[in-house]
């Protein structure tokens, strides 16, 4: 199946990086690893980095495969705000929803993105980074003040998100601190200079506050930079939590999950309030993105899955995002069309539920 002319709302997103790269900066930005990386090899030698010589050369009207360096020439010669044009404008995506909460500075802000890609672009606001902006406040009137900050911080946003897999791990104690230990935890967190949210009383208390606020909620899970570790970030340690937000009637939506999407799936189809994507995975699997979407395509139900690039930073990431899921999906479902286990009509209409139609629902974009 051809996709191309697909629209897509890219449901979890970060804003294209501001300035030119360096080489070396480039490399740093096409791996998920936060150590330098070695002298003896480069980033380019990768699935990432194999699809980008190939999918984005073009953009760059360069010929597929182009050699790495020739490429990056290319790109210091066009400059940031035209390699961003193209590649934003080239992703197909109609909706960006940029998540703000990390590195900000470095970034489009959603007007930003709007601007360079020439779609609508809303805010996902982070729970741990509006705590992380609370340095003049006493611990007994943390909660209260939180609450005020997150109401402020979210007026327009068209959904939350918590870092907690980053933070601490998802296997954080999924019931509501009570308003004792949220104070004496902030009072420790603050005593020692705030900073970093990585306390887990309050790592909890963000999160039920956001649940409280009643935007849709993601939730990182899977793999990531070394900040988190992987065998704390599998969904299912999500399940009792999952359970107990459910009579609250708030959209949970799984990122990223790779290598955990088949569990993702599972509480997809379980739990009716939750909703997952492979966001993160397809850019870094490159050619194998196919395997990895059929894979979750497995088991849940069609209208619980969404598309997202989770790109940051080079803006080939967020084109790169939607070409690699146009392709996945088309040789998924279009290999289904051709055995006869789905007619056309179905596979284009499971192809726009999940480019666009799912998260204009869950997000009430309309």
């Amino acid at each position: 199946m051809d996709l191309a002319a697909l629209p897509l709302v890219d449901h979890h997103v970060h804003g294209a990086r501001r300035d030119d790269l360096t080489r070396a900066e480039f490399e740093d930005a096409i791996t998920e690893s936060d150590r330098p990386v070695p002298a003896w090899m480069t980033t380019f030698d990768s699935p990432l980095g194999f699809a980008i010589r190939r999918w984005c050369a073009p953009v760059l009207d360069l010929r597929p495969h182009a050699d790495p360096g020739a490429y990056l020439t290319r790109r210091q010669e066009l400059g940031a705000a035209e390699v961003n044009r193209r590649f934003l404008a080239a992703s197909g995506v109609r909706h960006f929803l940029v998540e703000t909460g990390f590195r900000a500075a470095e970034l489009l802000d959603p007007a930003g993105m709007a601007e360079a890609s020439g779609a609508v672009a809303g805010e996902v606001v982070r729970l741990e980074s509006v705590a992380e902006e609370l340095t003049d406040v006493a611990a007994a009137d943390f909660s209260i003040r939180y609450a005020e900050r997150l109401a402020e911080r979210t007026g327009t946003a068209v959904g939350l998100k918590t870092v907690v897999a980053y933070r601490y791990g998802l296997d954080f104690d999924p019931a509501r601190p009570s308003a004792t230990e949220v104070t004496e935890a902030a009072g420790r967190w603050l005593g020692a200079g705030g900073g970093r949210l990585a306390d887990p009383v309050l790592l909890r208390h963000v999160i039920w506050a956001g649940v409280d606020r009643g935007l849709p909620l993601q939730i990182h899970t899977g793999f990531g930079d070394p900040d988190l570790r992987l065998h704390r970030a599998d969904p299912l340690l999500l399940t009792r939590f999952l359970e107990l937000v459910e009579r609250h009637g708030v959209p949970v939506l799984l990122l990223h999950c790779y290598p955990f999407h088949r569990h993702a799936a599972y509480l997809a189809q379980a739990y009716p309030h939750v909703f997952f994507d492979v966001g993160l995975t397809l850019n870094y699997v490159g050619a194998a993105a196919s395997t990895v979407l059929a894979e979750a395509l497995e088991l849940a139900p069609f209208a619980k899955m969404l598309y997202s690039s989770d790109a940051f930073g080079p803006a080939e990431l967020h084109y790169l995002g939607a070409e690699l899921w146009r392709r996945a999906l088309g040789t998924v479902l279009g290999e289904r069309v051709a055995s006869g286990d789905w007619s056309a009509a179905d596979a284009q209409r499971v192809a726009e539920m999940i480019g666009y139609r799912n998260a204009r629902r869950v997000y009430a974009l309309d």
